[in-house]
């Protein structure tokens, strides 16, 4: 009996490890895919949240993703305080994040890429071979790839499309932050521009949206018959004060998105940089999936938007001709 009794308590043990085992692997693998959660780095120039980082995250949730359930985005903005960026890409570089979506810029791209070597880097930005961040579209190379919102080489265009909107006009202001790195390229590019279509422009520079009512008040001062609105996170921000100035100031405006144009902007020309912020999430998803950035393709858009806001053009006693209208993909009324 003292034997029986033996096997059974030696049986009755193993058959609780096996049961304790058999409920610690599920608890270990939950452990250890929870752990997985992938973590983003989302860097922003911007004061707080925008619309664009809900289109990026609208993109993660059309491939699958969850924001807090098997996805972590951890989100720095750096308030238009441009010397915090390498201080904010430092910070997420520290905490680990698996990718580092640098948004807004080539300032915040820069940033990013001097932040870190090894994390993979998707940017939002404009010409980002001439702004020193990737070696070809093609084949971009080391751990950086993402979007090119093409606002550099469409400069000209709008400059074209300002000067067929408003042919009298021979003196041109051009409003530039000169803290952009790109600005200096965006200016040589207008002004071979406007050397060919017999403009003069008068630049504008503003650092802070506190400087832009004097800015318009010069453009009055020194008789500017129209206004080119150049690329700069800042100014897409303070669009309806920009806007508003240019109304004020009774200047036919040409910008780069159609959010001015749908606050009242004369027109817009570009991409469509909510689809851009989107099409960021594809980048993060191939990435998590084992793609290598720099093998990526910096992806170029598709669809170029003219829009057209008649009321405005109304209000500025300008009659936008027929052959702009015709190529506009919307007519506001």
């Amino acid at each position: 009996m003292l034997r029986g009794g033996l096997r059974i308590g030696t049986t009755a043990i193993g058959l609780v490890a096996l049961a304790l085992c058999l409920t610690a692997a599920p608890l270990a693998a939950d452990a250890q895919e929870e752990a997985k959660v992938p973590r983003i780095g989302y860097l922003s120039p911007r004061p707080g949240p925008s619309h664009f980082d809900e289109a990026f995250r609208q993109g993660l949730h059309e491939l699958g993703y969850v924001e807090g359930k098997n996805i972590i985005i951890d989100y720095r903005y750096a308030a238009w305080a441009w010397e915090r960026l390498p201080v904010l890409a430092a910070e997420l570089v520290r905490s680990k994040v698996d990718i580092l979506v640098a948004t807004g810029g080539n300032a915040t791209a820069l940033a990013a890429k001097s932040a870190t070597s090894t994390i993979p880097i998707v940017f939002t930005t404009a010409d980002p071979v001439r702004g020193g961040l990737v070696a070809s579209l093609a084949r971009p190379g080391g751990n950086i790839t993402g979007v090119n919102i093409l606002t550099l080489e469409l400069n000209v265009k709008r400059l074209q499309l300002l000067k067929e909107a408003v042919p009298e006009a021979v003196r041109v202001a051009v409003l530039v932050n000169p803290t952009s790195p790109t600005s200096g390229l965006a200016l040589k590019d207008m002004e071979g521009a406007a050397h060919s279509l017999g403009v003069g422009l008068l630049v504008q520079q503003v650092r802070d949206q506190k400087e832009l009512p004097n800015a318009y008040s010069k453009m009055t001062r020194e008789r500017a018959q129209a206004l080119a609105v150049m690329n700069d996170p800042l100014f897409l921000a303070q669009r309806e004060q920009i806007v508003a100035l240019a109304a004020r100031s009774h200047l036919p405006a040409v910008y780069e998105f159609r959010e001015f144009a749908d606050v009242g902007g004369l027109m817009s020309y570009g991409t469509s940089i909510s689809e851009m912020y989107r099409r960021v999430a594809t980048y993060v998803d191939k990435i998590l999936k084992g793609a290598k950035p720099g093998e990526l393709p910096v992806e170029q858009p598709t669809k170029i938007e003219l829009v057209i806001n008649l009321k405005t053009a109304k209000a500025l006693g300008l009659t936008i001709p027929q052959s702009i209208l015709l190529r506009a993909d919307e007519v506001i009324q």
